[in-house]
């Protein structure tokens, strides 16, 4: 593939991930609303925090090193030593599902029997879940290596109706299962998810399609370990580099879930407060799950391909540096305007969001100052996203065990949304330092992206002090016509500054016609 060619998919990829996040954290949306009202909150803090951070954890651990090692460079490796690797992380993962289901059974606090059932069954249900999971891992990167985009979209989105669905039936005739309710369910979408996958490259291998796009693989045998010829079983190169990034995202789970891990383990929440937290938190992050992780991963990808890992700009084909460089800042100025916007509105909408959507449970208390917290933390999840994104890509393995050395070094917490905030920072503030150094020698300069016109700025402070006063003098205790109001001032703040990014953002907008646009207008003609 070429480079514009990697950019293309790159960049359909993304809008396809967009697309199932919004369906995906739409669908988990509407389910916690609507298992709120027939399903105790104590039950909600069980599942969302403890059993949800036992199988993220546990598949997280297990193959997002191996994910990282094996999506860099191009496809024109040896696959069977890489799926020979990624094999590994079905043993990796059972081990971690055992030892962190021994530690959630026997080292922390249990929940009531009588207000929460089955919990034993439900840490054994979730364990086994990310292991099944985890079967699926050779076939979900071969897809992505090969920019298999819409088999993602079509699994992941069967598998989350399947899951979502089964949960409806079993809240409405059996909601005294308790646990069982949710840990059937989420054994169920991870099963089907791994079925998707086996489906599609059964029927995919020895077709036509394979032999025209000049597929590595052949045979469903082929996607099993085996022997190679004169080889390794494995590139060691590989699992080398997969140590040193496996060294780096045990740090980054601790640092991404820390207040999870403290709820967790110190027992500073109780379940019910738990459950509280988790929906705000759920509710605060959905435009950050919705557009920076899929833009995060997608060009994760691109940069992986176009650029040589572990050298410099000045030693590499000038063309990509300078396209790696152009598409970067684009990312950098698209998620800045996005995270700036939701800063700015999320103040001050943040009470009258809580207040529909889940009443006085929410609306009261912490809820909207935690919100308000969380806009500020999604400004810093949009840049961390890219800027990791493109430092992953491009880092030699010395330089990723250099940053695994500076986390370890500058974990901190100060509270969990702050303590958060300065993870981020740290961590923005070491991947721009790389970025600098990396196009020191070229005339590229990515990091123009972090800086929005002056023009847009002002119209974002007056956004803000506009917005501001309405919840003031509007919201939210003077009925619904207020509320009105309110909403359509933040409307009229909002299309001010579309409208203005779109005059001044110039580069950014031609970024997205051409990348995005271009697409479905061709599809429409």
């Amino acid at each position: 593939m070429s480079s514009q060619e990697v950019l293309s998919s790159a960049t359909k990829l993304a809008s396809y991930n967009v697309l199932l996040q919004v369906m995906f954290r739409g669908l988990t949306f509407v389910l916690n609303a609507f298992t709120l009202r027939f399903v105790s909150k104590e039950i909600i803090g069980v599942v969302n925090v403890r059993l949800a951070l036992l199988y993220s954890t546990v598949v997280f651990l297990a193959r997002e090193a191996f994910r990282r090692a094996c999506l860099s460079g191009s496809t024109e490796q040896n696959w069977t030593q890489v799926i020979n690797l990624l094999w590994l992380t079905v043993p990796v993962g059972a081990l971690w599902s055992v030892l962190l289901g021994w530690v959630w059974l026997c080292l922390l606090e249990v929940p009531d029997p009588a207000g929460t059932p089955h919990y034993e069954v439900g840490v054994l249900l979730f364990g086994l879940s990310a292991v099944v999971e985890l079967l699926a891992e050779p076939l979900w990167v071969l897809a992505q290596a090969h920019m298999f985009v819409r088999l993602k979209v079509i699994a992941e989105s069967l598998s989350i109706i399947v899951k979502c669905l089964l949960t409806v039936l079993l809240v409405l005739l059996v909601p005294h299962w308790g646990l069982y309710i949710f840990s059937l369910a989420q054994l169920a979408y991870t099963s089907f998810l791994v079925l998707c996958y086996v489906l599609y490259f059964v029927k995919f291998l020895g077709s036509q399609e394979a032999e025209k796009s000049s597929f590595p693989l052949s045979r469903v045998r082929d996607l099993l370990p085996k022997r190679t010829r004169d080889k390794p079983m494995v590139n060691w190169r590989l699992a080398k580099l997969t140590w040193s990034f496996f060294k780096q995202s045990f740090l980054k789970q601790i640092l991404t879930e820390g207040e999870r891990y403290v709820m967790t383990f110190l027992n500073v929440l109780n379940f019910g407060d738990q459950g509280v937290y988790d929906i705000v938190n759920n509710l605060g992050s959905l435009v950050a799950r919705f557009i920076f992780q899929p833009i995060e991963e997608s060009f994760y990808i691109f940069f992986a391909k176009v650029l040589e890992r572990g050298k410099q700009a000045k030693q590499q084909n000038t063309d990509d540096v300078t396209m790696a460089a152009a598409v970067l800042e684009c990312l950098l100025k698209l998620v800045l305007l996005i995270g700036l916007t939701i800063t700015v509105f999320g103040y001050a909408y943040s009470h009258l969001a809580l207040d529909i959507y889940g009443g006085s449970l929410l609306s009261s208390g912490s809820g909207p100052s935690l919100l308000r917290y969380y806009s500020l933390y999604v400004l810093l999840l949009a840049v961390n996203g890219v800027t990791e994104c493109f430092t992953f890509a491009a880092m030699s393995k010395e330089q990723v065990d250099s940053l695994s050395y500076f986390l370890t070094q500058w974990q901190g917490s100060v509270g969990f949304i702050l303590a958060n905030c300065l993870n981020m920072t740290l961590r923005i503030a070491h991947s721009v330092r790389y970025i600098q150094g990396y196009f020191s020698h070229s005339s590229s300069r990515p990091l123009a992206g972090l800086l929005p016109s002056p023009a847009l700025l002002l119209v974002f402070l007056g956004s803000a002090g506009l917005t501001a006063l309405s919840e003031v003098l509007l919201c939210c205790d003077r009925g619904w016509i207020s509320r009105l109001v309110h909403i359509a001032v933040g409307a009229v703040c909002l299309l001010a500054v579309l409208i203005t990014a779109f005059f001044t953002e110039t580069k950014l907008v031609h970024f997205i016609r051409t990348q995005y646009l271009s697409r479905y207008t061709k599809k429409g003609m």
